[in-house]
């Protein structure tokens, strides 16, 4: 596969990865491109089956949209081992798409695809940013303060060593910093109470690291402060990650149901909700994953952002300009510097 010379950034779409592939990874792309101030002049490079992503072009009929196309035989499927996948699917959009960008072809790589078997591939194909020992998932949760709380690692790492969650603290440290501009972000550790002698042998040693350490941790921190906002950045193992987010994606949805129940118990019931739209719309706003669009691979020698399966049209334009602030703001190399001793600054 040949480019041009690199005139702006290519941001490869997996075009195959979600549940309603290629259509919404079309059109949010479509939207990224005509939506793009005050982002500079991009091209999106889809990645997968040629002929449907045409198709799914044509339905929209994009004015003046900067696009290419590569060609990808095979897709990864959720129900895919991510080990398997990485062997046996090189045909894949998702091997193909990181391979573009593990070559220096695209400058990041967006999937709503399965998440393990990003994972897996990027850590393979990219390789891990010298000085971290292992590569996390982080995901942002909504506040009740202006900044959301970063969490991480939310299902990339079920066993964790203290080393790898003082190195997660330090990734998601930078990546708040610089993508909300807090200069010094505070860092909690999530357990079963703030006292420092609670929780297991993990986070007592972890708590004593952090405690140490240059990062502004601000002691342990318990379930209910990842909505409250006590933190910017928290970090747990990847188990206890994952567990809340799910827990919290369910929320919102428990939470229209009880609306819509309600509204149908009588017409004054309903005139009340209908009375509240607008504002019950305003502040769901701010919990849906959309506004979020993806969540960072945070170690990885490469800028790769992992989306929801149920993926929307908005999510994914999300995604795409949340790569291309991580490209610009060169967060990898900030990491690098962090966690590498022998760092030396590349020309």
């Amino acid at each position: 596969m040949e480019f041009l010379k690199k005139k702006f950034l290519r941001i490869a779409v997996d075009a195959m990865g979600g549940d309603f592939a290629p259509l919404n990874e079309v059109q949010g792309s479509i939207l990224a491109y005509q939506n793009k101030e005050p982002f500079t002049d991009f091209e999106i490079v889809f990645v997968g089956d040629e002929n449907k992503i045409k198709d799914a072009i044509n339905n929209y009929n994009p004015k003046n949209f900067n696009y290419s196309i590569v060609h990808a035989e095979d897709v990864v499927t959720m129900h895919d081992d991510p080990t398997a996948a990485v062997k046996k699917k090189k045909n894949s959009s998702l091997y193909k798409g990181i391979k573009l960008l593990a070559d220096g072809y695209v400058d990041a790589f967006v999937s709503a695809g399965n998440t393990g078997a990003t994972l897996s591939t990027a850590t393979i194909l990219l390789g891990r940013i010298e000085g971290v020992s292992r590569p996390t998932i982080g995901s942002f949760f909504p506040t009740v303060s202006k900044f959301p709380t970063l969490v991480l690692d939310v299902g990339a790492n079920i066993d964790a060593k203290p080393k790898y969650l003082y190195e997660f603290a330090v990734m998601g440290s930078i990546y708040f910093r610089s993508m909300f501009g807090i200069e010094n972000p505070k860092v909690g550790l999530l357990n079963i109470g703030e006292e420092e002698t609670k929780g297991s042998e993990l986070l007592l040693t972890t708590y004593k690291i952090l405690k140490e350490s240059s990062l502004n941790f601000i002691g342990n921190v318990e379930g209910r402060d990842v909505l409250l906002g006590t933190a910017d950045v928290v970090v747990c193992d990847g188990l206890i990650g994952n567990i809340i987010l799910k827990f919290a994606e369910s929320v919102l949805g428990l939470f229209k149901t009880k609306v819509k129940n309600y509204a149908k118990k009588s017409i004054v019931n309903a005139l009340k909700v209908l009375i509240l739209k607008p504002a019950l719309k305003n502040m769901l706003k701010d919990m849906d994953y959309q506004q979020y669009g993806g969540v960072p691979l945070l170690g990885v020698n490469g800028v790769v952002i992992i989306g929801h399966g149920k993926s929307s049209p908005i999510a994914i334009q999300n995604m795409i300009y949340t790569s291309i602030e991580q490209v610009k703001k060169e967060i990898n190399k900030k990491i690098e510097r962090a966690l590498n001793p022998n760092f030396i600054e590349k020309q």
